[in-house]
């Protein structure tokens, strides 16, 4: 086994620890980890942790779908039309300077440790369960309302799952913190209800974005499924954990951390590009 893929596994671990201490947020911590740690070039890292945020996102799927709270049809509508986006990052993502890739991330880790901090309801476990407490709409007035299909609502569901799409492409990341209020607005669905078939809607990205890329022949799978099996084994860890914390604290925490993270990747890319 590679130094690489012994690398992964604790690497890994901990980051399934941040998903199931903080909730689908954590996997955007997979990147820089990777790059900065295990020495892996940005492209591939960012192929590593699309693998991470699509099996993170079936998990928690399947537990929402059980739940009630996943719109199967209009998730999977959702999710196909970003393809495009989706296609068009992942080739954007072999052409981009490792440097610059890692400067446009460390931008895009401020953008979620801001969303956290405002009281973005997809970016900490915390936050979720807030807002699933607030109550469902009915599942008939939901469908009814999402069969509604305008022309104003067609063309902001194109423009919405396209940049979604692009965003995992290019960076690896789920997004939920765009698709969730995307799905809020566009379809009206209850935030609840928006959450969980988020997390669907980011494992069809993630598997497209995937594809694309298996196609170009730059996987490291010995290291990918090593890093994805042991962070699937860190989330349980990651839930009992969150159980024995305040919720505000470790909201606060991890956005302070995103920040960090974010100053010290930009400082590296930016000393490297010039």
């Amino acid at each position: 086994m590679s130094t690489r893929a012994l690398l992964a596994s604790p690497l890994g671990f901990l980051i399934g620890v941040s998903l199931g201490a903080l909730g689908g947020g954590g996997s955007i911590l997979a990147v820089p980890v990777l790059v900065f740690v295990a020495g892996q070039d940005p492209s591939a890292a960012t192929t590593t942790s699309l693998v991470v945020v699509g099996v993170a996102s079936l998990i928690g799927a399947y537990g929402h779908w059980r739940a009630g709270r996943v719109r199967v049809a209009q998730g999977l509508m959702f999710g196909f039309v970003g393809i495009a986006g989706s296609l068009a990052g992942s080739a954007l993502n072999r052409r981009l300077d490792g440097d610059v890739l890692l400067l446009g991330f460390a931008g895009l880790i401020l953008v979620a440790a801001w969303r956290i901090v405002v009281g973005c309801p997809s970016c900490t476990r915390s936050g979720e369960t807030i807002a699933i407490g607030r109550g469902e709409t009915s599942h008939t007035t939901i469908e009814a309302r999402a069969r509604t299909m305008t022309p104003a609502r067609v063309a902001k569901i194109v423009t919405a799952g396209t940049a979604v799409g692009f965003l995992t492409g290019l960076f690896g990341v789920g997004g939920g913190f765009v698709i969730v209020p995307a799905l809020a607005l566009v379809l009206e669905f209850p935030m609840g209800v928006a959450i969980g078939t988020s997390l669907l809607v980011i494992a069809v990205n993630a598997g497209i974005a995937l594809a694309a890329r298996t196609g170009a022949g730059s996987i490291d799978w010995a290291t990918t499924l090593v890093f994805t099996a042991a962070a699937t084994a860190g989330v349980g860890a990651g839930e009992r954990i969150a159980d024995r914390l305040e919720p505000e604290l470790m909201q606060r925490a991890f956005a302070s951390l995103l920040v960090t993270l974010a100053l010290y990747t930009g400082t590296r890319a930016l000393l490297a590009i010039y």
